[in-house]
């Protein structure tokens, strides 16, 4: 089996809305929404991943509240392990710095969205908790 690597996203929720991110064109699964998010450095924990991540790609900082069922996902170029978590904003101003855009929608507009893969069953199961966790 090929080595799976470690990958966080965050499901970032703000005034009862969810941000999802549209991958460019520049990157794998191009044209795809997404959590926003990336792969763990060695020796960093999966929420300083999160946190610096989301940092990096979105110009915002935010505060971890649970942690969903991670993901192991096979695409052609490698396996992922994708850990999600359930974030909300602290501070900083909204700036889609790799993707595409950014843009906020309900939880019922989430399934209608074209997924990457990965994200496809965190998008799922956040569902299924949603009224709790908005």
């Amino acid at each position: 089996m090929n080595e799976v690597t470690p990958v966080t996203c965050a499901i970032i929720i703000d005034k009862g809305k969810v941000l999802a991110a549209l991958r460019s064109r520049q990157m794998s699964q191009s044209w795809k929404w997404e959590f926003p998010g990336g792969k763990i450095d060695e020796g960093e924990t999966a929420e300083a991943c999160i946190c610096r991540e989301v940092n990096e790609e979105l110009s915002i900082h935010i505060k971890i509240n649970q942690q969903l069922t991670p993901v192991i996902h096979s695409y052609p170029e490698r396996t992922i392990k994708l850990i999600p978590f359930i974030c909300s904003i602290e501070s900083g101003e909204l700036n889609a710095v790799e993707h595409e855009k950014v843009c906020w929608f309900s939880p019922d507009e989430l399934p209608a969205l074209n997924w990457a893969e990965a994200d496809r069953p965190i998008m799922t199961e956040f569902l299924k908790h949603s009224s709790v966790l908005i």
